[in-house]
């Protein structure tokens, strides 16, 4: 997807300035929301890709004044309504208006202790297209919903650095289109192909990308 969250590339925001002594969270609240997010993951609201697709759909205006823990509240205000967990009128109400709805997965508090991310590797489709050593070019696409390929390496020649193995196709799940496993590498990119001939010679970047984003080169 195209839109004001892929920046990576873009001019005129500046240098980022890291804050020293960073704490995990600025407020109290910010901790609630990662806690919340958590829950719902665990017990099977919806994956991390419609948590990225949410946020990806968060108007320009609102994206770029709001900060990162109120990107995550807002998501997740969408996903609840969309899989209709509750309704825009209880989240502006405060409180349920209506029986809720059941999900797959029941979250205990004492549980928060050993929660751990699922995998997302899955039993492969097909043989892999590529191997490690072989050129490959992104392709120029721009699509209307969520995808992993950023848009400053579209187009782009790189060489396969690794394969990660088969796993969830993100531009599916978070389409609600299912898993789609598909082959996962590590792609290693000169930085003068990214940037450009004024790029730093020694630069190189490396990204992971889905098979369906690569053609050979």
């Amino acid at each position: 997807m195209d839109g004001i969250h892929d920046m990576g590339g873009m001019d005129g925001f500046g240098k980022v300035e890291a804050e020293q002594n960073e704490p995990p969270f600025h407020e109290k609240w910010e901790g609630r929301v990662m806690a919340m997010q958590r829950a719902m993951g665990y017990a099977g609201a919806w994956q991390i890709d419609h948590a990225r697709y949410a946020q990806e759909r968060i108007r320009p205006d609102i994206y770029l004044d709001a900060t990162y823990y109120q990107k995550w509240a807002l998501a997740m205000e969408t996903n609840v309504v969309e899989r209709g967990l509750a309704g825009a009128d209880e989240l502006k109400a405060g409180h349920a208006l209506r029986p809720g709805k059941t999900l797959p997965r029941k979250f205990m508090p004492e549980m928060a202790a050993n929660l751990t991310r699922g995998s997302f590797y899955r039993q492969q489709q097909a043989p892999a297209r590529f191997k490690v050593g072989d050129r490959v070019r992104t392709r120029n696409m721009h699509p209307a919903t969520h995808t992993r390929l950023p848009r400053y390496a579209r187009d782009k020649v790189g060489v396969i650095e690794r394969n990660n193995g088969c796993q969830m196709f993100p531009d599916s799940v978070a389409s609600n289109l299912g898993e789609n496993p598909q082959w996962l590498y590590t792609v290693v990119f000169d930085g003068r192909e990214l940037w450009g001939p004024d790029s730093d010679p020694t630069l190189t970047v490396s990204i992971e990308a889905f098979e369906p984003y690569l053609d050979p080169a």
